[in-house]
């Protein structure tokens, strides 16, 4: 976005009267993001990239939602309050939030694995925007092989693809679990930690779906290993994860990893090559998708947890 088109919207919808100071940030995946000060008060500008209707993104939905995670009793401070939002424009206004991002180590210590449980069920717990977004494994499949599809470039691995659909008619087979606020793209980016509270941002890709979609979001993202997910779990549900739990984690973290693959390749096919970040991590899940044992739920981790 032009620089003089940032000053001019941000003198519509900043509060206060004082002059303003823009200050770009590193380009996200698929936004640019500011950060604003008018009247020594801060704050984010989130702008949509011109191809973000292609990951299936929905600002009108995440601005209800961001109002609703601001207000609610159950959720004070759970994600940034948003203080202005035009969808013809696709760009989003909120108050700055100071923090940081945890350490790879810190992600996987015990007691931020307690913290992390207790800010999923909260999130979870949030009132439902209505209409409801409603999503599934399945939906971002078709919709990121779509995309791909009409780019010429289809899912390239047949095998892959006959395992995405194995995986996903067994977790079809699966008692319906029911449908909760997902944030849906849980990584250490887009949390903050600060003094003792978690704040979640980038809530673009949140939708209504099975609760355990962002438990094996954070553990697949993090590359957790069987006991950190167990305690994850086990932190989650209040009690031992039964080996159902089990399952239903393990085929989620895959189809997980395969919808962050066809995302990775939609992105690099959109940015023509992508940035070495994705495609590396492409690769990664790749190689991961097709190791059965990663996925797999033997007796000694049911025993164990």
């Amino acid at each position: 976005m032009p620089p003089r088109d940032i000053e001019r919207l941000c003198e519509e919808v900043v509060p206060g009267t004082g002059a303003i100071e823009i200050f770009p940030l590193a380009k996200g995946l698929i936004s640019e993001t500011y950060r604003l000060v008018r009247d020594d008060i801060a704050y984010t500008l989130k702008a949509a990239a011109a191809y973000a209707a292609e990951f299936a993104l929905d600002m009108a939905w995440e601005a209800r939602l961001l109002e609703r995670a601001g207000s609610s009793s159950l959720a004070p401070a759970l994600a940034p309050a948003l203080v202005y939002c035009d969808l013809e424009r696709a760009f989003m206004v909120s108050r700055w939030v100071e923090g940081r991002s945890w350490s790879p180590d810190e992600v996987k210590g015990e007691a931020n694995i307690v913290k992390m449980a207790a800010l999923l069920r909260r999130v979870h717990a949030l009132p439902i925007p209505l209409p409801a977004r409603l999503m599934n494994p399945l939906s971002w499949v078709q919709v990121y092989g779509a995309a791909l599809s009409r780019r010429g470039r289809g899912v390239p691995d047949p095998a892959l693809r006959v395992a995405a659909e194995s995986r996903l008619n067994e977790f079809n087979q699966l008692p319906a679990a029911p449908g909760v606020v997902c944030h849906s793209d849980l990584h250490s980016m887009n949390l903050l930690s600060r003094d003792e509270s978690l704040v979640l941002l980038d809530w673009e890709y949140a939708h209504i779906s099975d609760p355990f979609w962002d438990l094996a979001g954070w553990a697949a993202n993090n590359d957790f290993e069987p006991h950190a997910q167990g305690e994850l779990l086990t932190q989650y549900l209040g009690r031992a994860p039964s080996p159902s739990d089990w399952r239903r984690l393990r085929l989620l973290m895959w189809l997980y990893d395969y919808v962050c693959l066809l995302w990775s390749q939609l992105y690099s096919s959109v940015r023509r090559g992508g940035v070495n970040g994705i495609l590396r991590r492409a690769t990664q899940l790749d190689a991961r998708l097709r190791l059965p044992a990663h996925y797999a739920v033997p007796e000694e981790r049911q025993r164990r947890f």
